[in-house]
């Protein structure tokens, strides 16, 4: 029985549904593993995750059924074994399993015990519970094989250790959150070696997939609480690492240690791989944007150039009778200093034709948002113009605060295929913009130093759709605002629970009427990248229609 093991922890990204090419891309892992005992892959890796309805196809389920019995043969050639994380059909049920893949077979398959049924996870919709597992033996040591959720809770390891379990191999699709990290590694995986006093090597993937990101931040836990191994994060990695037996157990040996990202770093470094793999994964050539001088647009053209490469990125003027010279000059700044492709196109005279089309409809009735939200719908069917000539996806600019209190014009700058921004705050976009001029993310694509003008970051935030016109007319200052918002959608508390924490009454009302009224444009918004715990559309899932009020 050896005394020492190698365990490649391969942190990969992923295509939903790409079976082939998923499986190919674990198969060069493998090769470049070479000299390792086992090489271990994320959660649902062979089909993609989360796949969501996708799984209940019976052609998927055959298709990877097949692909993982050509990468079971595959280890009958010199290399490591695979640890490769797949569905299973077993008595007609649906499973989420891993598959230890060894000598030229599969040699064994577990059962994801625990299946997440909260925020963005339908698992129990999809997939039926695998009995407690037991352990696998792989040369001559019990390993147990908790799949992601089984060690949020303690049942599954306990129940392994228990069986005799040596050191837990535990494969996950944990998508991102702002300080996810600390939770996942304090919270979780310490807990569950100080439970067990057994080792855990826990392994995430990496990447975009629609609304979620994966950090990726692998990591090994010695069963005393030390973190042996700290991968890192928001980039593909392949890390072997060296376990011995000693008289107390399994323990792995000490490695690299990489210093994870905190916010304001992380939040952006999501916001660019959503988007990036968003973009790339459906096939756009580019992105087009409407660059308005305001700090939002700024924020999402410095993304997208980090995400894609200036020569991707389009960013579009529209100026008004309303614009003023300084966001003109803003808004060249910004796009110079990223070094993307500029264009200005006027709307005054598609302003002018509609006010002409409306003058009868419109005699008798005052001017109001009616004739802002036509601009906003002008500047949106002008810039879906330029994306169906010439194939660029059109991104919106929209932060969370905007969208909660539907500070937003439907089919207007709402408008578009995706957004970045859709899980930031007004203030969280402010932290990300100067934390970007300082810095650039070690994968960005963009150019070092400032990209966003500092007059951008100081000027009072506007619209700009009449004259004189500022955020604060119509809402209270984002300083306010935001700690309303946290606490009425992150939170869910009431407005008698906010105005004990000192908010005033009557904005808390206004501010909670507002949120539930802008819930039919949130329902039409395009997907963005979840940050929070409570994203708009898979976290907070409210009825359109309701007259539930707290207050």
């Amino acid at each position: 029985m050896p005394d020492t093991l190698k365990i490649t922890l391969a942190q990969l990204n992923q295509s939903v549904g790409d079976i082939a090419g998923n499986a190919a891309a674990m198969l060069a892992a493998r090769e470049r593993a070479a000299g390792s005992d086992l090489i271990v892959f994320p959660e649902l890796q062979l089909i993609g995750y989360p796949p969501e309805d996708l799984i209940l196809k019976p052609a998927l389920i055959e298709r990877a059924a097949a692909e993982l019995d050509k990468l079971a043969q595959a280890t009958a050639s010199d290399g490591p074994a695979m640890l490769v994380g797949s569905a299973f059909v077993r008595d007609g049920e649906l499973h989420n399993g891993v598959a230890l893949l060894d000598g030229g077979k599969i040699a064994a398959v577990r059962f994801k015990h625990e299946l997440p049924n909260y925020g963005t996870f339908d698992e129990m919709r999809l997939f039926q519970p695998g009995p407690l597992p037991e352990p696998i033996v792989f040369k001559g040591t019990m390993i147990g094989l908790p799949i992601c959720e089984d060690i949020w809770q303690p049942d599954v390891c306990r129940h392994l250790a228990d069986f005799g379990a040596e050191l837990f191999i535990c494969i996950n699709g944990s998508p991102y959150e702002i300080n996810k990290d600390a939770l996942r590694i304090e919270g979780v995986a310490k807990r569950r070696a100080f439970d067990t006093g057994l080792p855990m090597a826990y392994l995430n993937r990496v990447g975009g997939q629609d609304e979620l990101v994966f950090d990726g931040a692998s990591f090994v836990v010695n069963g005393d609480g030390n973190v042996a191994v700290q991968m890192c994060d928001w980039e593909e990695q392949e890390v072997t690492t060296n376990w011995t037996k000693t008289a107390q157990g399994w323990r792995c040996d000490r490695g690299e240690l990489f210093e994870l990202a905190v916010p304001p770093e992380e939040v952006y470094c999501a916001m660019v791989m959503g988007l990036r793999d968003y973009v790339n994964s459906n096939g756009f050539p580019g992105v087009v944007l409407g660059l308005s001088g305001g700090i939002d647009s700024a924020a999402c053209a410095a993304i997208a150039v980090d995400a894609l490469g200036a020569d991707r990125v389009w960013c579009v003027m529209l100026p008004s009778r309303f614009t003023s010279q300084e966001s003109l000059d803003d808004a060249e700044d910004c796009a110079k200093a990223l070094g993307c492709r500029y264009s200005t196109i006027p709307i005054q005279a598609a302003v002018a034709a509609f006010d002409t089309m409306l003058e009868d409809s419109f005699a008798d009735a005052n001017v109001d948002t009616t004739e802002e939200n036509i601009q906003s719908r002008i500047r949106g069917v002008t810039l879906m113009a330029l994306s169906n000539k010439f194939g660029p996806m059109l991104m919106t600019t929209g932060n969370k605060s905007e969208m909660s209190v539907g500070y937003a014009t439907i089919y207007g700058d709402m408008a578009g295929g995706y957004n970045p921004l859709k899980d930031a705050y007004k203030l969280t976009v402010f932290d990300v913009c100067r934390w970007r001029n300082a810095n650039k993310p070690r994968f960005g694509k963009g150019p070092d130093g400032p990209v966003i003008p500092e007059n951008i970051l100081t000027k009072p935030p506007s619209a700009e759709l009449r004259p004189d016109q500022k955020d604060s007319d119509s809402l209270p200052p984002y300083e306010v605002l935001d700690p309303i918002l946290m606490g009425l959608v992150e939170h869910e508390k009431s407005v008698e629970q906010l105005v004990s924490e000192g908010f005033d009454h009557d904005v808390l009302v206004r501010i909670e009427r507002l949120l539930h009224l802008a819930e039919y444009k949130r329902r039409q918004a395009p997907p963005g990248v979840k940050l929070g715990s409570r994203n708009f559309g898979r976290d907070r899932r409210y009825p359109i229609t309701h007259a539930f009020r707290s207050a």
